[in-house]
């Protein structure tokens, strides 16, 4: 009996890891965690709030709808407290028998939290009533009024968004391309001050339909008909263009289009490097992403201008001394995972 439960058991875990071994699970999850990124903290999540709630499990939304309305309730039941206390309406302050409180029938703690669900909720069970002595009672109503109307629209956006949301997104349609802004002149003698060139990028699976479960690496072929060929590493400072990069795709959580943009000039351009892999597979079987590496490169034996690549043999430009790039911070990582690089 003990070696069947143990052989269960064994079959159990070697089944679970073979699964998590998967980049895309069945349902289309992917099996990759993100580590060393350059955020502090977790709040970089709520930059883009909406996303973020639109994207997390059913689990985590209905725990946050519950949570939402609870404690406002609460904290606004709070106030009511306060406010019945401050002018003396409570049982145990032994108000006289003509006193006019601020809410009838609030008395105690219990029947303030009932008010603030009455009032937000626009119940009006008929038995607690503002009245019309207390103007910070009446601003309190109105600003709980207004937050209320904003946690209902925000809460049954969310959940009519996660309805909605398709369960495959075929064709994403993300592209990226870039154009080549420069000052070129005409063989009439005109002066174009920003032509723009097509510029090509692509991966090793293509340029269309980029699949970003994880950090690619984008590049263009410099070949005859690209407008670098005639650029070489001790003339690329001394060009005056900007390289504009865009990027054009459907975000698949909220099925709306956009576009990310970004530019770079001559001095921005390293000649010669590689990035590091930043790619990596931990013991249990999850892709790993180090972010610590995500600007770091090295130099490579390279040519020293397209040209000299296609016409000259061992014509090269190679530096020892690797450099970061500054517009990213590096961060060291104290306890690194132990794990296999791919």
């Amino acid at each position: 009996m003990f070696r069947f439960v143990s052989k269960c058991f064994r079959d159990c875990l070697a089944e679970r890891r073979h699964r998590r071994t998967r980049l895309v699970t069945k349902d289309g999850r992917c099996n990759i965690e993100y580590g060393n990124i350059k955020y502090s903290n977790h709040f970089a999540l709520l930059a883009d709030f909406w996303t973020t709630f639109v994207e997390i499990r059913w689990r985590f939304v209905l725990f946050l709808f519950i949570a939402a309305f609870t404690l406002s309730w609460f904290l606004f039941g709070l106030l009511w407290y306060w406010i019945a206390r401050t002018n003396g309406d409570l049982a145990w302050q032994n108000p006289p028998s003509n006193h006019t409180p601020c809410v009838d029938n609030v008395v105690g703690l219990t029947t303030a939290f009932l008010y603030s669900i009455e009032t937000q909720t626009t119940i009006g069970y008929g038995g607690r009533a503002l009245t019309h002595l207390c103007p910070g009672a009446v601003s309190l109503l109105v600003i709980q009024s207004l937050i209320g109307a904003i946690i209902n629209c925000f809460m049954c956006g969310v959940i009519l968004s996660k309805i909605s949301l398709p369960t495959q997104n075929p064709d994403d349609g993300s592209q990226i391309y870039g154009k080549l802004l420069r000052t070129t002149n005409t063989p009439d003698g005109e002066t174009i001050i920003m032509d723009q060139v097509n510029i090509e990028f692509m991966v090793d699976a293509g340029k269309d339909n980029l699949f970003f479960v994880c950090p690619l690496t984008l590049y263009h072929v410099i070949d005859k008909s690209s407008p670098f060929f005639d650029m070489a590493v001790d003339t690329l400072h001394k060009q005056e263009f900007e390289l504009v990069v865009f990027l054009d795709g459907t975000a698949e959580s909220t099925s709306s289009s956009c576009q990310v943009r970004t530019s770079f000039i001559p001095q921005e351009i390293m000649w010669g490097y590689n990035f590091l892999p930043i790619i990596s597979r931990s013991k249990e079987g999850r892709y790993r992403v180090d972010f610590s590496n995500f600007s770091k490169v090295v130099p490579v034996a390279t040519a020293h201008c397209a040209y000299c690549f296609h016409n000259i043999k061992g014509h090269h430009h190679h530096s020892r001394d690797g450099h970061d790039n500054k517009g990213f911070e590096v961060i060291e990582i104290q306890d690194p995972p132990s794990v296999t690089k791919m």
